[in-house]
């Protein structure tokens, strides 16, 4: 039997997303036509992207449907920088990003743009003071909603206020967040002038149970962006190309379902989480949890395990049938250390010692009953000593 604790990779589709697709996918037209099946096919879509934006809190013409999170966070920073690299050419990028966000940024440095780190607290968290003091002069700024490894969740309100105040335009990415705390693009960028404040939202659908393969970018009305992709002028000329309808269909299932039962479901989640937690502390007297304590992600539990390889640990848990993370990132096969753990202050050996688990909708007591079985055996056989536990 498997226990699938990885649900920040990505999660199960949800039966009213598969429902949407499959209903979609019988909707015979491409949504640029002008004849009737072409129509059929814009009101679909139309209607998908008024849902997504009604949940995402922003006005339907400001949802760019996308292919994913990397797609929305290229699109944003490389569109956003091009704009304003005539005026002002530094990015502003807290230490311990998505690889998307930081891939894309040293992108932009190879073509000229100046990168203006801001470290990251002990638990994580971009600290808004220091956030705010490295954004004068720059041409843009981005920042994690809720770190996608170790789930400390950010105060969004205050970064945007930050940029607002400092008049940058401000990139959020907030896929590891959707579904799981509250996200308003409108309320967020509140009375921030235009071009100014948060501009650009960035979410992914496989997190939430939508198909892997969309996703969308949130950009405010105002905003100066060039477009990444060329060929079309769908979307405000935004995002070339013609648009997956089945794929928004189920997006916007899959969100509206989401947030739904949000409070519900994050209850529930903290509940299994704080079990779990509790569980792998007293089986692994040595291991440390990771990130903030109180505002995390309610589904993630991540965890150092002193003297033993993350990958390790996740080979033996994968034989006891348990499927974690280390949350690391892996290139060409080879695992690195976690970059987020050594940005809040971890060694290399900490950062190739953490074991990152999400659990999500479909998870249940047997879950962390599962970890908890084999957590203890694992880290003695990966630490090389069966007694370490208990050292």
């Amino acid at each position: 039997m498997r226990f699938y604790l990885d649900h920040a990779a990505t999660t199960p589709l949800r039966p009213e997303a598969r429902e949407a697709w499959l209903a979609a996918s019988d909707v015979v037209g491409n949504a640029s036509s002008t004849h009737g099946a072409g129509q059929d096919a814009r009101r679909l879509l139309e209607d998908s992207r008024e849902r997504i934006a009604e949940v995402l809190g922003s006005d339907p013409i400001e949802v760019v449907l996308t292919s994913g999170g990397t797609e929305s966070i290229n699109t944003a920073l490389r569109g956003l920088w091009t704009s304003r690299a005539a005026d002002a050419d530094t990015v502003v990028l807290p230490d311990g990003e998505h690889h998307a966000t930081m891939d894309t940024v040293a992108a932009l440095a190879s073509d000229g743009a100046a990168v203006r780190a801001v470290a990251l607290s002990g638990t994580g968290r971009i600290e808004p003071e220091i956030f705010r003091a490295a954004l004068p002069g720059a041409a843009l700024a981005t920042a994690l909603v809720a770190n996608n490894e170790v789930g400390t969740v950010n105060d969004a309100p205050a970064l945007s206020a930050a940029a607002a105040h400092s008049g940058v335009p401000l990139h959020l990415d907030a896929v590891a967040a959707l579904g799981h705390v509250p996200l308003s693009f409108r309320e967020l960028r509140g009375d921030a002038a235009a071009g100014a404040g948060l501009v650009a939202m960035s979410v992914a659908g496989h997190k939430i149970g939508a198909p892997v393969g969309v996703g969308a970018l949130v950009v405010a009305r105002t905003a100066k962006m060039v477009p990444l992709l060329h060929g079309g002028a769908q979307q405000r000329g935004l995002r070339a190309g013609t648009q997956d309808v089945p794929g928004a269909a189920a997006f916007a299932a899959a969100l509206s379902a989401a947030e739904d039962e949000r409070e519900a479901e994050a209850a529930r989640l903290r509940a299994l989480r704080d079990r779990l937690i509790s569980g792998i502390r007293s089986a692994v007297p040595l291991a440390r949890l990771l990130g903030d304590p109180v505002d995390r992600l309610p589904g993630n539990a991540h965890f150092l395990f002193p003297g033993a390889v993350g990958e390790s640990l996740l080979f033996l848990l994968d034989v006891a049938g348990v499927a974690a993370s280390t949350g690391s990132a892996c290139q060409a096969g080879v695992a690195e250390p976690s970059h987020v753990v050594m940005a809040m202050g971890g060694s290399e050996q900490d950062a190739r010692s953490v074991l990152r688990f999400t659990l999500g909708r479909t998870s249940t007591d047997a879950d962390v009953d599962a970890v908890l079985t084999a957590i203890a055996d694992a880290y003695a056989r990966a630490s090389g000593s069966r007694t370490a536990q208990r050292s």
